[in-house]
């Protein structure tokens, strides 16, 4: 018998003044068997930094990238099913976010392990021709600390101004400072 996936339940408090978009957001998140607390909080940190302004009538929604290949941790798709934003965790190979590429018309990665370097130097060069193609290196022991903010039921607090990100629950609180690899600034939206 397969192992289920285990659900969390999260209300995410964004004041993204960088972007303007404020908002509490409630989320469920299906958690893969193999998928450990730092990166399901990576998850939810990629989503609370590319969620739409109140006036983008087109939600982000966790995508099944674990159990389905064809789709990504997150994605906007408009009204037609086309994918406005493909947003991937972790370390992708090439081909795969060649084939997002040509599928989106933004594609954002966010990358949180030690050698994400050494990652990011193997497939830069084959990537250049991917001119809507965003990688953020998260440091490690960053993504180690948001993680220790992982529990069934969260109540995040994500405060995003002048570049630099605050993750909190209550009682503790996180400053992430990503690293822009490749692409473009965080979308003023």
């Amino acid at each position: 018998m397969a192992i289920k996936a285990t659900i969390y339940k999260a209300k995410i408090q964004l004041s993204d003044i960088d972007r303007n978009v404020y908002g509490d957001y409630p989320v469920t998140i299906a958690r893969h068997p193999s998928e450990t607390d730092e990166r399901m909080l990576i998850r939810l940190l990629a989503f609370a930094l590319n969620v739409p302004s109140n006036n983008d009538p087109v939600a982000l929604e966790f995508a099944k990238d674990m159990w389905e290949a064809d789709e990504p941790s997150l994605w906007q798709k408009d009204y037609t099913g086309n994918i406005v934003h493909w947003i991937e965790v972790g370390q992708p190979d090439e081909k795969r976010l060649l084939r997002a590429t040509a599928r989106a018309g933004r594609v954002s990665v966010y990358s949180f392990s030690p050698n994400t370097p050494i990652w990011w130097k193997s497939i830069e060069t084959k990537l250049t021709r991917a001119r809507n193609l965003s990688v953020w290196q998260i440091p490690s022991e960053r993504s180690q600390a948001i993680a220790g903010l992982a529990q069934r039921t969260m109540v995040l607090q994500v405060t995003v101004q002048d570049g630099a990100i605050w993750v909190g629950d209550g009682t503790r609180s996180v400053e992430v400072a990503t690293v822009r690899l490749c692409g473009q600034l965080m979308s003023k939206k």
